[in-house]
């Protein structure tokens, strides 16, 4: 079998075997419907208030404030439209980032055309949201504060207990995207000041369509899918009980190898940066030097296209990305890249490479090798290059 250096875990993670075995009877031997009244269904229904209690655990929230959902963009979705529905008598303004997930981006631009008016806040170098315009962008009728924990793209780690701080002192509900940073970072909803939390299993080694939100139990919003009475009536449809249960152990690992997993991430994260820096010439670091992801290292090279350097990292059995997954295929540069400041002509160079504990030291150099060999050998192609170094001397 080819060699594969799988570097792309913002993108999606392989689930655990403890993860894939605690869901396997939930397939073929406990299989009842969670709903059902009878004892074979209850002990689905009991799987599924079990992971509950893991995800509330690790959230420090209550069992009956998670609500199990289809995946981060759904909770996403959810979140922004029920609050704009429900509080549209005290106010129509919203306020994001413009670096947020297209979850986010989108489900805002469909608000607008709804009659909903939506500030985006700047960002700065490092993609941190400017808290100052923050403040003075709060209104009277401001609704809900909707800023992701952590960016997908550049690994930025937001001022979250900032943000909340600063909702709740102007009584207006806050909603972070930790699709990221669930897993990855310790979280508690009441010492951040979260009213709404959005997570996907499928980042955490957990299955892929199931995910969470968080919904603080003093916040009346209604139902997204309408139906049957599942989820305490706000979200109908059958329990996906094997992707619940899956949800719920990668929780419980994630909790209890977190410290380990962080330490271990950030050492070959510092060492991937360090070796890309030190060993290719015009490469840039994108998003904060310290106040990142553990996994997460964000780089942008001068005179080259990132879809010719993802080919042939993939040619030399490495996984990685240009940005967000749910972006591949655009010829756009990331909307992320130019909010921090980038021209067109660099955003266009970029490469996401996020690691994972199972990733190697030896991994991390012939990675840096491979990057070095194949950026010198575009830029050979380059003309813009050429003429850059001939300027240059």
């Amino acid at each position: 079998m080819e060699q594969l250096i799988y570097m792309d875990n913002a993108a999606t993670t392989p689930v655990k075997p403890e993860v894939f075995e605690a869901m396997r009877p939930y397939f073929t031997e406990v299989f009842g419907n969670a709903s059902g009244i009878y004892r074979f269904a209850g002990k689905a229904a009991k799987a599924v208030s079990d992971a509950r209690d893991i995800v509330a655990d690790f959230l420090g929230a209550k069992s009956k404030e998670i609500y199990f959902t289809g995946g981060g963009s759904e909770s996403d979705n959810w979140a922004l439209k029920a609050v704009a529905e429900a509080y549209e008598k005290k106010g129509k303004h919203i306020i994001t980032s413009k670096i947020e997930h297209h979850a986010i981006l989108h489900t805002c631009e469909y608000l607008e055309k709804k009659g909903y008016e939506v500030t985006y806040l700047d960002v700065d170098e490092y993609g941190v949201v400017d808290l100052e315009q923050l403040k003075r962008s709060i209104r009277p009728d401001t609704i809900l504060i909707s800023i992701m924990f952590a960016n997908n793209e550049i690994g930025t780690i937001e001022p979250i207990r900032e943000i909340g701080e600063i909702a709740h002192e102007r009584g207006v509900l806050f909603h972070t995207d930790a699709v990221q940073a669930y897993g990855h970072e310790e979280i508690n909803v009441d010492e951040l000041h979260i009213d709404l939390l959005s997570a996907s299993g499928h980042k955490i080694n957990g299955p892929k369509g199931v995910g969470i939100l968080y919904i603080r139990e003093s916040v009346k919003i209604g139902s997204f899918i309408h139906g049957g009475a599942q989820e305490r009536g706000r979200r109908a449809g059958t329990y996906n009980t094997p992707g619940i249960v899956g949800f719920g152990e990668a929780t419980r690992l994630a909790k209890e190898h977190l410290a380990e997993r962080k330490a271990k991430e950030t050492a070959l994260r510092d060492k991937l940066i360090q070796g890309v820096l030190e060993q290719i010439p015009y490469a840039r670091l994108n998003g904060h030097p310290t106040k990142r992801l553990s996994n997460n290292a964000n780089f942008c090279f001068r005179f080259i296209e990132g879809e010719s350097l993802l080919i042939l990292l993939d040619q030399n059995g490495i996984c990685g990305s240009s940005g967000s997954a749910c972006t591949s295929g655009a010829l756009d540069p990331s909307h992320v890249l130019l909010a921090i400041g980038l021209p067109h002509e660099i955003a266009h160079g970029s490469l996401r490479l996020t690691i994972s504990e199972e990733n190697t030291e030896e991994e991390i150099d012939y990675v840096v090798g491979k990057l070095k060999e194949i950026v010198g050998r575009l830029r050979s192609l380059s003309p813009l290059y050429e003429d850059f170094v001939k300027e240059s001397k």
